[in-house]
């Protein structure tokens, strides 16, 4: 087996690992607010992300119909986002930028078409997230509280 292979395999583990340990802690959480963002935060762990690459990028149009959460992370110093409108060259909505490496995220809260335009130094990752609703539970008519 080659050495890259069998690192790759010892990562892959370790990751496992410690996302299990992420998961392990929030059960000790005694309040349900923090226990459930506890949960979300290991979750997206988990989620592979819409977009990613390195340096700069202009991604292939996409379309929402509900309020999106993009999540975005930076490996550089340098990172600057561009959300801009479907049509044709696009209008700038949002200009978005991470310095040093990181992570943030916007709301884009109307429905549309939409592309980003990504100029990065290093690597970067970039998620669409449905938008979390405070009380969701209880708009849905679910008032229970164990689960």
């Amino acid at each position: 087996m080659s050495s890259a292979i069998v690192m790759s395999l010892l990562s892959e583990g370790t990751m496992a690992r410690d996302m299990a340990n992420g998961a392990k802690d929030c059960l000790s959480i005694a309040a349900d607010s923090e226990r459930l963002a506890c949960f979300d935060r290991e979750v997206r762990k988990l989620v592979a992300p819409r977009f990613s690459g390195r340096l700069g990028l202009i991604t292939e149009r996409f379309e929402i119909t509900d309020p999106t959460m993009l999540r975005y992370q930076s490996d550089g110093a340098i990172f600057v986002l561009y959300l801009k409108t479907g049509a044709g060259d696009g209008e700038v909505v949002q200009n978005l930028h991470i310095g040093g490496g990181g992570e943030d995220s916007y709301l884009i809260e109307h429905p549309g078409t939409y592309f980003l335009q990504i100029n990065g130094s290093e690597s970067w990752r970039i998620w669409l997230e449905p938008k979390v609703v405070a009380g969701a539970a209880a708009a849905d008519g679910d008032t229970s509280k164990n689960r």
